[in-house]
C-alpha cells in the first residue's frame, strides 16, 4: 500500500468517526448558492463546449495525479479535467477562458475547487471513495448524452443508488461514500464539478479540514503541478 493510500485511509477513518450524514445531501441547506450555478447552466455549458473544441489539450486526471491512474487510466478511455480552482487556488489562465464560471466563483467563496469534467464515450470510472469529508461534491450536468434508445446514458452511482442527471440537473453528495460512473453513450459527457466546504462540522473536524486543505495547497506548489488546458 502506498503512502497516499495509507494516509487517505487514516484521514477517512477520522471523519467516519465524527461526521454522520447521508451520501446525498440537501442542497438548500449545505450549498444554498447552488442556485446561482443552476440558473446559468446554459451559459456554463457554452463555456464548456468552447473548451471541448480543444479537448486534446486538457489533461487527463491521471496526468494531474498519477496516484489516480486506477480510476482514470483503467480502460484506455479518457477522463479529462479542465481545472479552474483547486483547493482554493485559482488557475488564472484557465479561469480567464470561462468568465461566467469565474463570476460565479467570485460570489461563492465556499467553493474550494472547480473543474469541468469530460468523460469519453464508453468510459467507466471504477467504484472508489474520496479521502476527505471536509468538502462536498456538487455535480451539475451540462452535456448529459442519451443512448441509442433515447435514454440518459451518463450514470453516477453513489452508495449503491444510481443517478441519471439530465442537462441542468444537479446533485450534492459526499464523495467519501463508494461511488462510480459510466458514460454508456457515443458522446462526451460534460459536467461541472464543485468541491464545497462542508457546513456544520464539529470544531475539531473544521480545524483538521483546514490543515489538510493547507497541506494540499502547499504540496501542489512544491510539486509544480501543471493544469494544462
Amino acid at each position: 500500500m502506498s503512502v497516499y493510500d495509507t494516509t487517505r485511509d487514516w484521514v477517512r477513518s477520522l471523519y467516519d468517526a465524527r461526521i454522520h450524514t447521508p451520501a446525498v445531501l440537501d442542497t438548500e441547506h449545505y450549498f444554498p448558492n447552488a442556485d446561482r450555478f443552476v440558473a446559468r447552466w446554459r451559459e456554463i455549458r457554452d463555456e464548456a463546449l468552447a473548451i471541448r473544441a480543444t479537448l486534446s489539450q486538457v489533461p487527463r486526471f491521471h496526468d494531474l495525479m498519477p496516484e489516480q491512474a486506477e480510476i482514470s487510466a483503467n480502460d484506455g478511455r479518457d477522463w479529462r479535467m479542465f481545472i479552474i480552482r483547486a483547493y482554493g487556488t485559482d488557475v488564472e489562465k484557465n479561469r480567464t477562458r470561462v468568465p461566467v464560471i469565474s463570476s460565479l466563483l467570485a460570489q461563492t467563496p465556499e467553493v474550494t475547487s472547480c473543474v469541468l469534467s469530460f468523460l469519453a464515450p464508453g468510459k467507466h470510472i471504477p467504484r472508489h471513495r474520496g479521502p476527505f469529508r471536509g468538502i462536498l461534491r456538487f455535480h451539475l450536468g451540462l452535456v448529459m448524452p442519451r443512448d441509442a434508445k433515447g435514454e440518459l446514458g451518463a450514470i453516477l452511482d453513489v452508495d449503491g443508488i444510481e443517478h441519471q442527471l439530465a442537462d441542468g440537473d444537479c446533485l450534492l453528495w459526499d464523495d467519501t461514500y463508494p461511488h462510480e460512473a459510466w458514460n454508456k453513450t457515443d458522446e462526451v459527457r460534460i459536467a461541472l464539478l464543485l468541491d464545497v466546504w462542508r457546513r456544520d462540522m464539529p470544531y475539531d473536524m473544521e480545524v483538521l479540514s483546514r490543515l489538510i486543505a493547507s497541506g494540499v495547497r502547499l504540496g501542489m506548489r512544491f510539486n509544480g503541478i501543471s493544469y494544462g488546458g
